[in-house]
């Protein structure tokens, strides 16, 4: 929607009425008290005496010189070569650590429904799990799985132990 659009009313008509009597700004010179004075230090971005340097230095002007691999010339020899030639065999990685992480927070959970010490193993349960997540070679789902329940033991180890220690304060 414009301003054209819009209907004038008696408020509008007042507002311009208002406008129109604004008289136009005046810029007035500074008074001698203001003025700068000559031989005081020199305003920000000032010209000096004017320009003597040029912004740069002359650019000499020299041949172009192509430089990169030089593909007509036969390679050396080879720099790099990886590890697993048909003399040395790759031995794989074959350590997994996300069954392991669910094995400890399988174990962690059971213990946290009957006692609260077995908050160490699911600590170790849901490190172990992160450290799985984070290695392109684990099984994720098994990994998220051992995070979850690790959790879930460490919360309910949690509280056991909240709820022994309010135990231990009725007796105390």
């Amino acid at each position: 929607m414009s301003d054209a659009s819009r209907t004038t009313g008696p408020a509008d008509a007042e507002g311009a009425a208002a406008r129109a009597a604004v008289p136009p700004a005046r810029v007035e010179q500074p008074t001698p008290e203001v003025e700068r004075p000559e031989g005081a230090a020199r305003l920000p971005g000032a010209r000096r005496e004017g320009y003597t340097k040029l912004p740069t230095g002359p650019v000499g002007i020299e041949p172009v010189v192509v430089t990169g691999p030089e593909l007509d010339r036969p390679p050396r020899e080879v720099e790099w070569e990886p590890t697993g030639t048909a003399a040395t065999p790759v031995i794989a990685d074959e350590t997994r650590l996300a069954p392991w992480a669910l094995m400890a927070a399988v174990v962690a959970l059971a213990a946290s429904f009957f006692v609260g010490w077995g908050i160490p193993i699911a600590i170790v349960a849901v490190i172990a799990s992160i450290m799985s997540l984070r290695r392109p070679v684990e099984n994720r789902a098994i990994a998220r799985w051992a995070l979850v329940l690790g959790l879930c033991a460490t919360v309910y180890s949690l509280g056991w132990l909240v709820w022994a220690g309010m135990q231990f304060e009725r007796l105390g």
